[in-house]
């Protein structure tokens, strides 16, 4: 699949379902949420970023500790439901549709960029990296919440054919050392880095949120249940094969702040 027909399938499914990401509990609110804000650390003169912004929710967060907050995302139904669930409660968010490895922004625009729970759709995260530390201020900061994979190759690539059943858009997850190394290699000095681990819920409404089969939540289940031993250490899965399945979500929380 190409870089463009990559990034259709995207708009596709996020169009088709943005109401699900807005109203999704996970994506709302968790200490992962708050732990976003805290390493941010958002300041009154500040003009901030949140790019993939999804359902809204980290703009909204972030809005009113700053000057500016602009919203931007790749598919225009995802940032329009963005739009109805922020206005009424912000007044000084911009929404912008611009491609997160083409930003739409002059170099050195930014105090604050983040992105939260998307770069894994990306075809070319590195490149993403780069585009936020060129659009950054020296000493601007980038914090952005991802999937977390173990180091174990064979383990990740498990767990993104399993994330990729669910929703053929996902690309690919990474390793905390492959996050750092994307952070140095674009110019930002890693500040901080949090793992954190969040019960999923029932993986049958994980599922339907992107429109899953029967048969495709079957397969789901199947791959659950039989993950490999350093994948089900990982994911922590529990009553595979039931419809209380669950497993947990990993994510890592990383900042880094623009050399000058």
């Amino acid at each position: 699949m190409t870089t463009e027909d990559t990034k259709a399938l995207s708009q596709q499914r996020f169009g088709q379902f943005a109401q699900g990401y807005v109203t999704s509990k996970s994506h709302a609110s968790g200490d992962d949420l708050n732990l976003l804000l805290e390493m941010a650390a958002p300041q009154p003169e500040w003009l901030a970023l949140d790019i993939a912004t999804g359902g809204g929710h980290t703009a909204l967060m972030i809005a009113p500790y700053v000057a500016r907050m602009v919203a931007g995302d790749l598919t225009p139904l995802m940032l329009e439901a963005a739009r109805e669930f922020i206005q009424p409660q912000a007044d000084n968010v911009t929404y912008m549709a611009t491609d997160a490895e083409n930003m739409a922004f002059a170099n050195a625009t930014f105090d604050l960029v983040t992105c939260r729970i998307a770069p894994h759709h990306f075809p070319d995260c590195f490149r993403f990296v780069q585009e936020c530390a060129r659009i950054l201020k020296t000493g601007g900061l980038l914090v952005i919440q991802d999937h977390v994979h173990p180091e174990e190759e064979a383990a990740g690539r498990y767990i993104d054919a399993f994330e990729k059943l669910r929703d053929p858009s996902h690309n690919r997850a990474f390793a905390e050392y492959e996050w750092r190394g994307m952070y140095l290699d674009a110019g930002l000095s890693v500040e901080r880095v949090e793992i954190v681990s969040k019960s999923g819920g029932k993986m049958v409404v994980w599922a339907e949120r992107q429109g899953c089969s029967p048969d495709v939540i079957e397969r789901l289940q199947i791959m659950l249940a039989q993950a490999p031993e350093a994948v089900a250490a990982w994911m922590k899965p529990k009553y595979a094969g039931t419809p209380d399945a669950a497993f947990n979500h990993n994510y890592i929380l990383i900042s880094g702040k623009k050399q000058a």
